[in-house]
C-alpha cells in the first residue's frame, strides 16, 4: 500500500512538473535589466498588455513577458512561482489566493462585459430574455450548438455559474467544448452558426470578421466582468518588487488613463472600463 501511494505521489508531482515546466512568454517587450513576468489571456490578445509593458519599461528599465494563459491557469502560475503578476477576472479564486497568503495586493483595474453572441437568426429566440439565465435555458432546450471555452478560464468560470443558476448541466452534441482562448472560440461559433459568450472588448476586434453573428443578449449585472490585478508576496520571486510596482502603476492615473482610452483611436471606442468607472 504505502509503495502503491509513493508511486502516486511521483505521477502528481511529475504532471504538475510537467504543466509548469515550459512556461514561455508569449510576447517579449523591451530589453531592460530585470524581467517581469505577468500571465493574462484577453488583455495581452488585443493588446492592452503591450501599451501597459511599454510604459512600465520607460520608468523601470524593465523586460516584460507576456505569459499567455485565462485566468485558472494564471492562478495556478501565480501560486507555483511561475510568474510574477496576473490580471484575472476570477474573484472568488482570487480571494482565496490572499486569504491562502500566496498572492497580495489584489486590486480592482477596470472591467468590460460580457455578451452572448449567436446566429444572426436567432433560434433560441434568446434577445427576449430577461435574464443571461434565462438564455442559457433557451440555447440547451432548443438544442442549438453552444460553444463553451471548458478551459478553467475566468469566462469559463462564469459560465458554469449560469448554467448552474439555470439548473441546467449542459451536454450533448449542442455543447461544444473548444478548449480555446477567446478569439479562436469566438471564430468557431461564427464557423458552426453557434452561440458563445465573448467579453465586448474581443467583440470590438472581431466583429467585422463575424458574418454570421451578432450580440443577442446583454446588460445583466452577472454579465460584468472585473478585472484584478494580483502579485507575489515580498521575495517570493526574485522580481516580486517589481510585480508590486507594476500593480501601483496600473491603478495610477497614468495607467488607469492607458485603460479607459484603449481601443478608441483605432476602433472608435474603449475596450475597457477604468477602475473608477466600472459598474
Amino acid at each position: 500500500m504505502r509503495k502503491g501511494l509513493f508511486s502516486t505521489a511521483l505521477v502528481l508531482l511529475g504532471l504538475t512538473s510537467s504543466l509548469f515546466a515550459n512556461v514561455q512568454c508569449k510576447k517579449s517587450y523591451g530589453e531592460g535589466e530585470r524581467t517581469l513576468k505577468l500571465a493574462t489571456g484577453s488583455p495581452g490578445e488585443l493588446g492592452l498588455v503591450k501599451v501597459l509593458a511599454d510604459e512600465f519599461n520607460k520608468q523601470n528599465n524593465t523586460t516584460f513577458c507576456w505569459v499567455k494563459a485565462g485566468s485558472g491557469k494564471s492562478l495556478s502560475l501565480l501560486k507555483n512561482k511561475k510568474v510574477d503578476v496576473i490580471m484575472v477576472h476570477a474573484p472568488k479564486a482570487e480571494k482565496k489566493a490572499i486569504k491562502d497568503g500566496w498572492a497580495i495586493k489584489r486590486t480592482l483595474i477596470g472591467s468590460n462585459e460580457f455578451y452572448v453572441v449567436g446566429p444572426k437568426d436567432d433560434p433560441a429566440k434568446i434577445s427576449s430574455s430577461k435574464s443571461v439565465a434565462e438564455a442559457y435555458s433557451k440555447i440547451a432546450n432548443s438544442k442549438s450548438n453552444f460553444i463553451s471555452r471548458g478551459d478553467n478560464s475566468g469566462t469559463n468560470k462564469k459560465e458554469l455559474r449560469i448554467w448552474k443558476n439555470a439548473n441546467i448541466t449542459p451536454n450533448g452534441e449542442w455543447y461544444i467544448i473548444s478548449k480555446a482562448f477567446m478569439m479562436a472560440s469566438l471564430k468557431q461559433a461564427n464557423k458552426v452558426n453557434g452561440y458563445f459568450m465573448t467579453d465586448s472588448s474581443t467583440w470590438v476586434v472581431g466583429m467585422k470578421n463575424m458574418n454570421n453573428l451578432k450580440v443577442l443578449f446583454t446588460g445583466d449585472p452577472m454579465l460584468v466582468n472585473h478585472y484584478h490585478a494580483l502579485s507575489q508576496p515580498k521575495g517570493a520571486t526574485k522580481s516580486s518588487d517589481l510585480a508590486s510596482k507594476f500593480v501601483d502603476f496600473v491603478a495610477s492615473e497614468k495607467g488607469q488613463k492607458i485603460i479607459a482610452t484603449y481601443g478608441v483611436s483605432k476602433y472608435g471606442q474603449a475596450m475597457y472600463n477604468d477602475a473608477k468607472n466600472t459598474k
